[in-house]
């Protein structure tokens, strides 16, 4: 018999919006969400439960975005496939399907960005290998006009965000999941940076299409050393969902402050 893990929390919605309110989460913000559902404990009703009462919380006037990345979508070549055998590249390379913002499913983003994506009235932006789903007031701007090669820089939904001047949520999850921090990567000036070809399939008027596109490298090994400097600096509280850790953070001045941390640092 399965031994029962009686120490976990357990929380209903109304649990869960109580204690995401005493976090900071509010009506009218617009927060990108970074999330392990598993960290909370049991919530009852799990990631449908999650999404109703953040949207609940934040309202009509407010915005939700969580990532809804599809990096399978790159060359096999990029080492996204590393588990399948390398004479199988070709293969994969033309017959993986094209992306389709309604139907591709987000990898490796957890349950609740997977059900999000798909939420009614969800919007999610046209990256094949790195998209946004967003809902709310500013979600069909956020998400519109995600460029091939801008991935993360200006106009791209990360940037969008700072221009609203929004929040970061990282529920039971470090700032190694926090995707914000690329946009800093984009306006820092380090001598490491660089650029790479990669290559997605898309689908075009003229049907599905391998395309290559140039996009700036991304790093995050360093992420979490950053994230916690800048906690430590500004005393940023972290609070308890059920089990979870977790961070309620403007976006604007981590970013700011990010692009000087990423000069200083990084070689």
């Amino acid at each position: 018999m399965k031994e029962i893990n009686t120490t976990r929390s357990i929380l209903t919605k109304e649990q869960l919006t109580r204690q995401l309110i005493n976090c900071g989460v509010a009506e009218g913000q617009s927060i990108i969400v970074h999330t392990s559902l598993s960290s909370i404990g049991f919530v009852v009703g799990g990631a449908e439960t999650l999404i109703r009462a953040l949207l609940e919380i934040v309202g009509e006037e407010g915005t939700l975005i969580m990532p809804s990345q599809t990096w399978k979508n790159l060359d096999p070549e990029s080492g996204v496939h590393w588990e399948e055998p390398a004479e199988w590249w070709p293969i994969i390379r033309e017959n993986w399907p094209a992306y389709d913002k309604h139907i591709t499913p987000a990898i490796g983003m957890g349950a609740v960005a997977e059900m999000f994506r798909s939420w009614p009235k969800a919007h999610r932006s046209d990256h094949p290998a790195r998209s946004f789903a967003a809902i709310g007031k500013h979600a069909e701007y956020i998400t519109k006009d995600h460029d091939l090669s801008n991935i993360f820089g200006e106009g791209s939904p990360i940037a969008k965000l700072y221009e609203l001047d929004g929040f970061v949520l990282l529920i039971g999850v470090g700032h190694d999941k926090n995707t914000s921090l690329h946009l800093a990567e984009t306006r820092a000036s380090f001598p490491s940076k660089r650029f790479v070809d990669e290559s997605s399939a898309i689908m075009t008027s003229d049907g599905r299409r391998w395309t290559t596109y140039s996009t700036q490298v991304v790093v995050d090994d360093d992420f979490v050393p950053l994230g916690l400097a800048y906690e430590q600096q500004y005393g940023i509280p972290i609070h308890k969902v059920g089990d979870a850790a977790v961070r309620l953070l403007k976006q604007r001045p981590l970013i700011d402050w990010a692009v000087d941390w990423m000069q200083l640092h990084r070689r």
